[in-house]
């Protein structure tokens, strides 16, 4: 059983502060005279036996290319997509620096092994009617020996 720990900051009259803990969720309102007051709510979950998402894979790593994404994408998605062939790292959308807009490729930091798992499955993959290009990325250095 997980242990979710609630902290509880209540901006009373006055100015006055009270800070409870309670043991569940199920507190998260606070009454004052009747009056409900400005709650802030902080949960802590205690990491699980298993590897958090949150947590960076230390291993061998590859940065992959990722091209012809969807322009409307989002981090979170690509990361939850590569995800699926092992530890994500990081996931970085470019975008324009003028305008913001994405511009429909990024990398993505993941496992050696599970980057060669991404590669084969989603180079050609259809993805939110896009066909993404994965390819492993060229590291800068080499990109400036080149020119």
């Amino acid at each position: 059983m997980q242990k979710s720990f609630v902290i509880v900051l209540i901006a009373a009259l006055l100015g006055a502060f009270v800070f409870s803990q309670f043991g569940s969720t199920s507190s998260s309102v606070a009454f004052i005279a009747g009056v409900v007051v400005a709650t802030l709510i902080f949960t802590f979950m205690p990491s699980s036996g298993s590897s958090s998402s949150d947590e960076p894979y230390v291993g061998p790593t590859m940065t992959l290319y990722v091209g012809n994404l969807p322009y409307r994408v989002h981090e979170g998605e690509v990361k939850a997509l590569f995800g699926e062939y092992g530890p994500v790292n990081s996931v970085r959308l470019v975008r324009d620096r003028k305008t913001g807009r994405r511009k429909g490729f990024g990398f993505v930091e993941m496992s050696e092994a599970g980057a060669q798992k991404a590669m084969s499955k989603l180079n050609d993959y259809s993805f939110q009617e896009r066909t993404l290009k994965v390819r492993e990325a060229k590291s800068q250095e080499s990109d400036s020996e080149n020119s």
